[in-house]
């Protein structure tokens, strides 16, 4: 979270901005694999990680998209993985009245992918980058809509 913070402090694309970019997922990939090597797993960290994601994202959605000129057609298509999204958390605050994250494998791809983005963004075009990111989001989010609907990888 450290990291996410530091990149509001940043210009978009800069090397102080890829410096804090690759620290911060340095440091979410190595939290989790030292917790698992130490057995130090727990529900509140595996909490706290989801979150720290999820600021993490939000941090650079802030700084890059602004930065960025995204077709339309590929606005609409974020807006409706946000829809599908927020749907599959409604769904488990109705089904299990808490918040589930499902860490499926997909999302994990997902996750992967989305992360590379803002690194490729010089060297592939966005339109061909994003539809690939898109297209696995999407299918990731149907994947974690039905794991929730069936209560499969529930966490």
């Amino acid at each position: 979270m450290v990291f996410a913070v530091l990149l509001l402090f940043c210009v978009a694309f800069s090397i102080q901005f890829y410096v804090f970019y690759l620290l911060g997922g340095f440091t979410d990939m190595m939290d989790g694999w030292a917790a698992r090597k130490l057995d130090l797993r727990s529900a509140f960290g595996a909490k706290l990680d989801t979150i720290a994601d999820h600021v993490f994202f939000i941090a650079v959605l802030i700084k890059i998209l602004p930065a960025l000129t995204l077709p339309p057609w590929m606005w609409v298509w974020i807006v409706i993985i946000a829809f599908m999204k927020l749907t599959n958390l409604a769904s488990s605050l109705v089904l299990f009245r808490r918040i589930v994250s499902v860490h499926s494998v997909m999302n994990k791809v997902t996750g992967f992918f989305l992360f590379l983005l803002p690194l490729t963004l010089s060297g592939i075009d966005l339109k061909y980058s994003g539809a690939v990111v898109s297209a696995l989001a999407t299918i990731a989010a149907i994947q974690e809509g039905y794991y929730i609907c069936t209560g499969k990888e529930i966490e």
